[in-house]
C-alpha cells in the first residue's frame, strides 16, 4: 500500500522543478505551458534518522525505508473543468492521488511568463480552486440524479447520502472546498462523504516557491490564506533544491549546513506531506533487515501485521512491542526481556509511532 501527493499549480509556478529536486528524476522543464502532458512519478524516502540508528545497533545487512509517492501533474489554467488546456485529463490525475501539494510561486523572474500576466499568489490560489471546486460540483450534479431516483426505495443510508450531497453542494455553490464541512459531520457521515472522489475534499498543503530574497510578503499571503482554511505552508526554493539534489550527498548536508539550516526544505515538504497523510511510522528489525513500514493513525497491530505479510494478519495470534527510544536503551530484545519492556499485546492494540514489533502467528 503506497500513499501518493499530486503536485499541482498553475504552469510555470516550478511543480516540475521541484519534482525534480524530489525524486532526481528529469522530469521536462520547459517555459511554456502544458510541457508535463502524462503526470511523472517519483518514489521518494521518507528521511528517518530512528532506522538509521536501528540499522546501525543491529548491524542489518538489509535496510528499507518508508516511501511516499510524488505526482508531477501538468499546469492547470482557467476553464479546466470544461477541458480548456487539457483540463479533464489533469483533474482525473488528481483524483488518483492521496493528498495535494499546491505550488504557488512567489519568485519574479522575467524570463519565465506567467500565465495569468503578473505574479499574484492570492489570484493563483483562487483560480486553482475555482476550478476544482467547479469539477466537483459538476460531479455532485450527475450523482444527484441516480441518486434521487435511488431514494423512492427509502433506504436510510441512501437518504442519508442525498442529505450530505445537498448540503455538500450548498458549500461548493458559495465558492467553499468540501473540506470545510468536516468539522460539522460525525465520522459515519465523513465516511460517506469520502465515497465521492471530489478534488476539494483531498488535504492540502501550499508550498511557496521563493528565490533568493524570499519573498516574505507574497509568503504571507499565503500563510494568511492557509491559516483560514486550516492547512499548512512550506516556503521552499524548488530551483536551489533542484541544485542541491544534484549534489553528492555529502556537499548537499554541507552546503545546507552554510545556509545555517539543519536540514533541506525538501527534507520538511517530505516530513509535513507525510503527516498531512496522517501517516505513522512502525519498525521491524534485526539482523536480516531493518524495516520501516508505513500506516494510518489508529490502526491496531493484527492489521499492520498484514502491512508485513497478508499471512501474519490472517494467522495473528499476539504481537511484542516495544518503543523505539526503549531499545535504543536496551540494545537487545533479550535485555528488552530482561527488564520487562518487551510488551505482549493482543490484536486490540493500535500501533504508535515508533513502535518496533515482533508479530506471533500461525497460518
Amino acid at each position: 500500500m503506497s500513499f501518493s501527493i499530486g503536485i499541482v499549480g498553475l504552469p510555470n509556478v516550478g511543480k516540475s522543478t521541484l519534482f525534480n529536486a524530489l525524486s532526481r528524476a528529469k522530469a521536462e522543464v520547459q517555459n511554456y505551458p502544458f510541457c508535463t502532458i502524462d503526470p511523472n512519478v517519483g518514489v521518494v524516502t521518507v528521511p528517518d534518522e530512528r532506522l538509521n540508528k536501528l540499522r546501525d545497533l543491529f548491524v542489518s545487512k538489509k535496510f528499507v525505508p518508508t516511501i511516499i509517492e510524488f505526482y508531477d501533474i501538468a499546469g492547470l489554467v482557467k476553464g479546466a473543468h470544461k477541458g480548456e488546456g487539457l483540463g479533464n485529463q489533469f483533474l482525473s490525475h488528481i483524483r488518483d492521488v492521496d493528498a495535494i501539494a499546491h505550488v504557488v510561486r512567489c519568485f519574479s523572474a522575467e524570463d519565465i511568463i506567467h500565465v495569468e500576466g503578473k505574479v499574484d499568489p492570492a489570484k493563483d490560489i483562487e483560480l486553482i480552486e475555482a476550478e476544482l471546486i467547479l469539477a466537483d460540483l459538476s460531479l455532485i450534479d450527475k450523482r444527484f440524479d441516480s441518486i434521487r431516483k435511488a431514494v423512492k426505495s427509502g433506504d436510510k443510508n441512501i437518504l442519508k447520502t442525498l442529505h450530505i450531497l445537498e448540503k455538500l453542494k450548498l458549500v461548493l455553490d458559495q465558492g467553499k472546498t468540501a473540506r470545510v464541512i468536516l468539522p460539522s459531520m460525525n465520522s459515519e457521515d465523513i465516511k460517506l462523504l469520502k465515497e465521492f472522489p471530489l478534488l476539494t475534499l483531498k488535504p492540502v498543503i501550499y508550498v511557496a516557491n521563493v528565490d533568493e530574497s524570499g519573498n516574505p510578503d507574497k509568503v504571507g499571503i499565503i500563510e494568511k490564506i492557509a491559516k483560514e482554511q486550516g492547512a499548512r505552508v512550506i516556503t521552499i526554493s524548488s530551483k536551489m533544491e533542484a541544485e542541491i539534489a544534484e549534489l553528492p550527498p555529502e556537499e548537499g548536508k554541507l552546503f545546507i549546513s552554510e545556509l545555517g539550516l539543519k536540514e533541506s526544505a525538501l527534507n520538511r515538504l517530505i516530513m509535513a506531506s507525510y503527516e498531512l497523510l496522517e501517516l505513522i511510522t512502525f519498525f521491524t528489525v534485526g539482523e536480516k533487515e531493518a524495516h520501516a513500514w508505513t500506516i494510518k493513525k489508529g490502526i491496531n497491530i493484527q492489521q499492520a501485521a498484514g502491512k508485513i505479510h497478508s499471512d501474519m494478519e490472517k494467522g495473528f495470534i499476539a504481537g511484542e512491542v516495544i518503543s523505539y527510544e526503549e531499545m535504543l536503551s536496551c540494545t537487545t530484545y533479550a535485555k528488552a526481556k530482561e527488564k520487562g519492556v518487551l510488551r505482549i499485546e493482543g490484536r486490540g492494540y493500535v500501533v504508535h509511532d515508533g513502535d518496533i514489533l515482533v508479530i506471533r502467528f500461525n497460518v
